[in-house]
């Protein structure tokens, strides 16, 4: 295990190189710069956007520009946010702390997905099956930007509340600001995995070794547990490897509608004026998650399926 963990690691570091070098050539080649939104202020200077271009380095060739961010990079120093005048690191870390908190709830909201279907699957054509079954189609119908700004809209027209902004009092009021967006981030794993799951039970539940541990007069619940449930949630653990990244991408959505201060809107913020430093540290973050729940997910098979081997 231990040999395969240091191999993955330098796998991923190679990984991660690669795809940075990428990104940050393919947002320095693309048109216009962090300077365009003040161009068009005619108050600005053509002085003042000089003073700015060499202050960030921006005057300087891109090759240049390159080996200066990868020095900086390889200390964990990411640069000054154009918008915000703080360093990289400084910034992510105001957002970081909102965005663990909504996708904590949407993790939770997202496992319940689990025992969903394997309940679905037990109860194969009867009305709690038919129920789960229904709910998920009505919840893949339904897109959860829209559901979002419905509630938004009909919690504030009924009782005057507006579940947006991060909660500054007491427990009960951050739970008011979080329940509703945390619970529509989550809504897509939850429905993905009940139906996987339910998919994926009911196959298992087909396999000769199951019938042959029931003919062996084995209790049923033994047999869900160590006989089913173990392998059908093989397949599940590659899902839950990519929800950590997945998580991250969905909030971006509901952080803009709910207006949490959270990486989705940062990242939008990012984007929209052209912040650099900011745009590379917060893809450094995303990739590093991306192979972080891989790498778990590929640990999480060896958990879950004794026959996996690591060399």
């Amino acid at each position: 295990m231990t040999r395969f963990v240091i191999r993955r690691l330098l796998q991923s570091a190679l990984l991660v190189f690669a795809v940075m070098t990428f990104s940050f050539f393919l947002i320095h080649l693309t048109p216009g710069g962090p300077e365009t939104a003040l161009m068009q202020n005619p108050r600005v200077s053509a002085e003042t956007l000089q003073r700015m271009r060499q202050r960030y380095g921006l005057d300087d060739p891109l090759p240049v520009r390159y080996l200066k961010w990868l020095r900086s990079a390889a200390e964990l120093d990411f640069g000054r946010s154009y918008a915000y005048s703080l360093p990289v690191t400084d910034v992510i870390a105001s957002r970081v702390w909102p965005t663990v908190q909504i996708e904590a709830v949407a993790y939770l909201v997202g496992i319940v997905g689990v025992p969903l279907g394997v309940y679905a699957a037990s109860k194969r054509g009867g009305i709690g099956d038919n129920v789960v079954r229904l709910a998920t189609v009505l919840g893949t119908s339904v897109p959860t930007w829209w559901l979002g700004l419905t509630i938004i809209v009909f919690l504030s027209s009924t009782i005057g509340w507006f579940p947006n902004g991060q909660g500054r009092g007491d427990l009960l009021d951050w739970a008011r600001h979080i329940v509703v967006p945390g619970v529509l981030l989550g809504l897509g794993g939850l429905i993905g995995f009940t139906r996987f799951v339910r998919s994926e039970v009911l196959e298992v539940l087909g396999q000769d070794y199951v019938r042959t541990a029931r003919a062996k007069g084995l209790d049923e619940r033994v047999v869900q547990r160590a006989h089913v449930l173990r392998n059908a949630l093989i397949p599940v653990v590659t899902i839950l490897g990519g929800l950590l990244p997945g998580l991250l991408s969905g909030a971006i959505i509901m952080e803009s509608i709910f207006n949490w201060p959270g990486m989705g809107r940062l990242f939008i913020e990012a984007a929209s004026s052209r912040d650099y430093p900011l745009l590379l540290g917060m893809l450094l973050l995303g990739t590093v998650l991306t192979i972080l729940g891989a790498l778990l997910a590929d640990i999480g098979y060896g958990l879950v399926d004794p026959r996996v081997r690591y060399s």
